[in-house]
């Protein structure tokens, strides 16, 4: 019943007045549309922010750990090796899980969705209620 009315009531109204009406709708829908882009962007900024921080900090303390660890097998392998064998195949295989680990963060970091999705998919439902109601 109500819509009636209002379907009354838009048949009453001048046509300049509806338009104006549809443009400022429009306007509103444009800003909440961009207020949200702007949201979705923070937080991802955020979470990406966060874990490269996370990244950042927990490389800095394993590389610590790392170089005690490394030094204590070099003094190992140097009872059976000459210490220069023993320093350079502990440096090779330092060097190849570092490179693995490196490659696995970027692959991380590559993969990460940056693009405000939510406010894609609802610019395209605008678009479509915008087309049908000026049809």
């Amino acid at each position: 019943m109500q819509r009636m009315n209002e379907n009354r009531s838009l048949e009453n109204r001048p046509l300049g007045d509806l338009f104006g009406d549809l443009a400022t709708e429009m306007s509103n829908l444009v800003r909440q549309e961009v207020a949200l882009a702007k949201v979705e962007v923070a937080q991802k900024a955020k979470y990406v922010g966060r874990n490269v921080g996370y990244l950042v900090v927990g490389g800095a303390v394993a590389y610590a750990a790392l170089l005690a660890i490394l030094a204590g097998i070099v003094m190992l392998l140097a009872s059976v090796l000459p210490n220069w064998g023993a320093a350079l195949l502990v440096g090779i295989v330092v060097a190849v899980v570092g490179w693995l680990l490196i490659g696995k963060a970027m692959m991380a970091l590559q993969q990460a969705e940056l693009a405000p999705r939510a406010t894609v998919e609802t610019l395209k439902e605008d678009a479509t209620w915008m087309k049908e109601q000026i049809k």
